[in-house]
C-alpha cells in the first residue's frame, strides 16, 4: 500500500480572486470536509501535489494531510483542472477513518493478457471499462483491482460481476440491478476472420 503525505496550511481568504493569487504563487486552493469537523479551506504546494499525482495510486489511497502541523486522514474526492493547460486548479478532500465507507473509482489492472487463451488463439482484447466505482471502508480501499485474463477465450465477455473484489467492497453499478452488470473486457475474433460455419458456406 502506497503512503502519500501532503502538507497544507489553512486559509481564511476564499473566492476567485484569492484562488487566482494562490495559483500565481505556485500553490493550489483546496478544501477538506466531512467527519465531525467543519470544512476547512486549504493551500497546497503545486509542486508537491504534482509529484504525488504522477502516481495512479494517489487517487485511490488514503492521504495523510498535514494541516498546520496536525495530521488528518483523507481521500481525494475531486480534482479540477484547467480547460486546456495541464494544471490542477482546485482539489476536494474528505476526512475519513479506517471504518468510513467511501465511494471511489479504482483503476483496473488487466493481468496475463499475453497469456490468455483468447489471445493465444488469435483474438483481440477490447477494454470497455478501465476503472470501477466501488464502496468499501477507507481502511480497505485498494489502489487497484486486478482482472486476470488467463482463462478468457475468444468470444468471451468479462462483466463487472465476474471481477473478484477485495473483502468488504461492493461494485456501485451492481447495486442498481442486473441490467447494470456492464461488460468490462472481451476478447474478439480478429477482423476478417471467418467462423468455421462461414468457411464451410464459402467452400460450398
Amino acid at each position: 500500500m502506497s503512503t502519500f503525505t501532503i502538507n497544507a496550511t489553512s486559509r481564511k481568504d476564499t473566492g476567485k480572486g484569492a484562488s487566482r493569487r494562490l495559483r500565481r504563487e505556485g500553490n493550489i486552493p483546496a478544501i477538506v470536509y466531512g467527519g465531525k469537523a467543519e470544512p476547512v479551506s486549504l493551500t497546497l504546494s503545486e509542486r508537491e501535489v504534482n509529484k504525488a499525482t504522477l502516481e495512479e495510486a494517489f487517487f485511490s489511497s488514503v492521504v495523510e494531510l498535514i494541516i498546520d502541523g496536525e495530521k488528518t486522514q483523507a481521500v481525494v474526492m475531486d480534482v479540477q483542472r484547467h480547460q486546456y493547460k495541464p494544471v490542477i486548479t482546485h482539489m476536494d478532500f474528505e476526512r475519513v477513518t479506517a471504518d468510513t465507507i467511501v465511494d471511489k473509482k479504482v483503476p483496473l489492472h488487466f493481468i496475463n493478457e499475453d497469456k490468455s487463451a483468447g489471445v493465444k488463439a488469435g483474438g483481440v482484447i477490447s477494454h470497455n471499462i478501465t476503472e470501477l466505482e466501488i464502496k468499501c471502508p477507507a481502511g480497505k480501499l485498494p489502489e487497484f483491482i486486478e482482472v486476470d485474463m488467463t482463462a478468457v477465450e475468444v468470444g468471451q465477455v468479462v462483466h463487472i460481476s465476474d471481477i473478484a473484489l477485495p473483502e468488504g467492497a461492493v461494485a456501485v453499478e451492481l447495486q442498481h440491478g442486473e441490467s447494470h452488470d456492464l461488460p468490462v473486457v472481451s476478447i474478439n475474433a480478429p477482423k476478417g476472420a471467418a467462423t468455421a460455419d462461414e468457411g464451410e458456406e464459402a467452400a460450398e
